[in-house]
């Protein structure tokens, strides 16, 4: 049988030629893409919340996570923890620095608030090409998916972020030496800190889908479980600042989130054996 001849039978069988999934891919990225943009008006418009209370929110004393610390302090007669000053301010050095920080702000709110969204669109373009029993397998992959990337990215702004930018604030190599921080920067850092943490969150999602796929098991994850903190702490070093607390902070929960890996993997595995025993009864 001829190549063109096969392919264009298979392409009946499936009921789809190259060029309507190419077309159909198409219609979900504009789609995506316009909810994207749909949020990033929004908070563009809203700019007296987003950027002056959400934004700016962890450079502020009365910053809800300054306030509990300072609550922390009192109830366990720890001063330290209240923190009353964050001695710096952020400046706009360039003319269009507002301007263009208020566009990448309610971009990555509009990213930020789209992200369900946008994760269902790309799901119903690949689950098609999935078998029955793999589509079931990942059935809820959107509402957990969105759920961690949500709790992640609630982590590094609540937790990650104010203790970062509290450090940062009070760190000096010498007295005369003013924290005055540009914009650019301060938007730039608090953004990688909220996006690295929610995408570190989706661990025990890779792990899953790992596991059904085959490639990982939870025996393996237990074998390389001292190499996998030695990684983890490299890269928690990496996305925050010079910072013991904060890489520390960030590596905690997602050694956490691997051992519920090795939880998920482990379950896989009994579910996988059960069913291979059904089969064979």
């Amino acid at each position: 049988m001829a190549l063109d001849q096969y392919n264009e039978e298979e392409e009946e069988e499936n009921g789809m030629s190259f060029l309507d999934h190419l077309e159909q891919l198409r219609w979900h990225l504009l789609r995506s893409i316009s909810a994207i943009l749909i949020f990033m008006v929004l908070a563009f418009l809203s700019k007296g919340f987003v950027f002056g209370q959400v934004i700016l929110g962890p450079s502020k004393v009365d910053f809800v996570t300054y306030r509990m610390l300072c609550k922390l302090s009192e109830l366990f007669y720890l001063p330290a923890l209240c923190i009353e000053k964050l001695p710096f301010i952020i400046q706009s050095r360039q003319m269009t620095g507002q301007f263009s920080m208020h566009i990448t702000s309610s971009l990555v709110v509009g990213l930020i608030a789209a992200f369900p969204y946008v994760f269902w669109e790309v799901w119903r373009f690949i689950s098609p090409g999935l078998y029955a029993k793999e589509r079931n397998a990942a059935r809820g992959a959107v509402f957990f998916v969105s759920l961690l990337f949500f709790m992640g990215a609630s982590f590094g702004y609540f937790i990650l972020s104010p203790l970062s930018i509290n450090f940062l604030s009070n760190y000096q190599l010498d007295p005369s030496i003013a924290n005055e921080f540009d914009i650019t920067s301060y938007v730039s850092t608090l953004s990688m800190l909220v996006l690295a943490s929610a995408v570190m969150f989706q661990l025990p999602v890779v792990i899953y889908f790992l596991t059904q796929a085959g490639l990982v098991s939870s025996a393996k994850l237990k074998a390389y479980r001292r190499h996998s903190i030695v990684v983890i702490l490299v890269l928690s070093a990496v996305i925050t600042p010079p910072d013991v607390i904060s890489q520390i902070l960030i590596a905690m929960p997602i050694l956490v989130l691997y051992e519920a890996g090795i939880i998920i993997a482990k379950r896989l595995e009994k579910k996988r054996r059960e069913e291979e025993l059904e089969d064979k009864l």
